[in-house]
């Protein structure tokens, strides 16, 4: 499968301070800023903000 420019591999890091990550894929055309996402942290154990971190 070839890779994409367009769809590049990002990772979602916690913003509570866990350090807890996720590995996502996005598309730079639709979403050029950075990517924000309410999403469950095990380590937090509750639903925080995740942000794209480079």
């Amino acid at each position: 499968m070839a890779r994409s420019g367009t769809r590049p591999v990002i990772t979602l890091r916690s913003t509570a301070g866990t350090g807890h990550t996720y590995v996502t894929r996005k598309s730079r055309r639709n979403h050029p800023d950075r990517l924000e996402l309410r999403k469950f942290d095990p380590a937090a154990g509750a639903h925080v903000l995740y942000r794209e971190s480079r």
